[in-house]
C-alpha cells in the first residue's frame, strides 16, 4: 500500500527562499471528503493528478495518486465541492531532507507551510528542522488543505489567528 508520512509546520520567516530550488503554482479541489477518505484533485504546474487519501494515523495515511490529462482536471476542478484551493510550491532540499514550503494565495493568503515527506514515523521524528519553522500543525486539522477549501484562512476569528501568531 501507498503511504504518505509527513509532518507541516507554519513558517515564521523568509529565511527558505535562499535554500528554494525551484516552485510549482498549484490549484487543487476536493471532489469528495468523508470521514475515511478524501479525493482531491490537483493541478501542479503542467501535470495533474486525482488523489486518494486514507484517514490519518500517527503521521501517515494511505494515499494513492493518479495521473490524469490536464485538460480533465480544468473540468473536473469546476465538480469540487468548496473552494479551489491556489498556492505556490517551492521545493527546499534541507540536509537531503526533501521539504516543501506552501505560499497561499486567494481565501488562503497569508499562510505559509513547509511540509516534508519521509519514509518512516521514525524518520519523521529525526528529522533535522530548519531554523525558519513555527509551530507544528501536522495534527491540527483546521490546517489540512481539505478543510481549508472548506473554511478558508480568511474565514477565521482574529483569536484563531492570534492563537497561531497569524
Amino acid at each position: 500500500m501507498a503511504v504518505e508520512i509527513e509532518r507541516k509546520f507554519l513558517v515564521v520567516g523568509d529565511g527558505w527562499q535562499a535554500e528554494s530550488a525551484g516552485s510549482t503554482p498549484i490549484r487543487q479541489g476536493y471532489l469528495a471528503r468523508s470521514a475515511s477518505a478524501i479525493v482531491r484533485l490537483r493541478i501542479a504546474g503542467d501535470e495533474a493528478f486525482v488523489t486518494i487519501k486514507g484517514k490519518t494515523d500517527g503521521l501517515t495515511r494511505p494515499e494513492f495518486e493518479y495521473a490524469i490529462p490536464v485538460a480533465d482536471a480544468e473540468d473536473l476542478l469546476k465538480l469540487c465541492e468548496d473552494g479551489v484551493i491556489e498556492k505556490v510550491r517551492h521545493d527546499v532540499p534541507v540536509d537531503a531532507a526533501p521539504w516543501t514550503v506552501d505560499v497561499f494565495s486567494g481565501d488562503n493568503a497569508g499562510l505559509v507551510f513547509a511540509e516534508v515527506e519521509c519514509p518512516s514515523e521514525e524518520a519523521a521524528e529525526a528529522v533535522l528542522l530548519p531554523s525558519w519553522l513555527g509551530r507544528e500543525v501536522s495534527h491540527d486539522r483546521r490546517f489540512d488543505n481539505a478543510s481549508l477549501s472548506r473554511r478558508p484562512f480568511v474565514q477565521w476569528s482574529d483569536e484563531e489567528k492570534a492563537e497561531f501568531g497569524l
